[in-house]
């Protein structure tokens, strides 16, 4: 029986489609994270800082609904690939909105900055896990995770309360690493990986950024400079999968 001609460029659309949905949802989320900056962190105490904090215990009761709706929602819609997205959507706007308001509440200034980096690199992952191929895919999270562990690393290595977790954090990073490499090489990634997916990406990704948090352990300075290393990483791979998608 013939292929349908247009299964390659509907499943391009429904990329496109999903792609732009999340786009615009990280959108709205820098918005808020703006907002916040200029409203909660740099307004004034009494009239702004004190009226948002309070506030984002409503932004966070918001999140909640939405991520409550959105799973069900996804649910639902588990079978048309287009409606699922919507539910995909207000699942990730809702653990934004929820979790996000009460991080902020209790971090202040550090968890803006560190949300106001992770939307981006999120908004880009969306983007290649539509459009790339799933090796290359896995790998740029695998990296991009690390970049925003680095940062984390070099931002509160020395922290009084942050330090001791931010490390921990990075031990059970290089382990999920470890167990990353181990269900690619075992075939237990079917869902994630076509079968003739070419593993040494994701190999060179993972062995790459284990030794870079092992090395960003010992010190701030190391920390900075393992994430131009792996910036540069990151450029290479995501020019040779371009060339390679033309």
């Amino acid at each position: 029986m013939a292929k349908n001609p247009n299964g390659k460029s509907m499943k391009r659309d429904n990329s496109l489609y999903g792609a732009t949905i999340f786009f615009l949802a990280a959108c709205l989320a820098e918005f808020y994270l703006l907002v916040l900056r200029r409203y909660y962190i740099h307004g004034d105490v009494v009239t702004e800082t004190l009226v948002w904090h309070e506030r984002l215990l409503i932004f966070a009761g918001l999140g909640a609904a939405a991520l409550a709706l959105g799973v069900a929602l996804s649910v639902l819609w588990k079978a048309d690939e287009r409606k699922r997205l919507i539910g995909w959507c207000l699942t990730g706007l809702g653990v934004f909105f929820g979790g996000g308001s009460m991080l902020i509440r209790l971090y202040f200034e550090s968890a803006v900055t560190l949300l106001s980096v992770v939307v981006p690199v999120v908004m880009v992952l969306t983007v290649i896990w539509a459009f790339y191929d799933r090796e290359c895919s896995v790998a740029m999270t695998a990296l991009s995770g690390t970049l925003i562990l680095l940062w984390m690393c070099r931002r509160l290595f020395n922290h009084l309360t942050l330090g001791l977790p931010v490390k921990a954090l990075a031990v059970a990073y290089v382990l999920l690493l470890a167990g990353l490499c181990w269900l690619a090489k075992n075939k237990k990634l079917g869902k994630l990986l076509p079968a003739n997916a070419d593993l040494a990406p994701i190999y060179a990704a993972a062995g790459l950024s284990a030794a870079a948090v092992a090395l960003g352990l010992f010190s701030a300075a190391v920390a900075y400079y393992a994430m131009w290393a792996l910036g540069i990483v990151v450029f290479a791979l995501a020019v040779y999968y371009t060339v390679k998608q033309l």
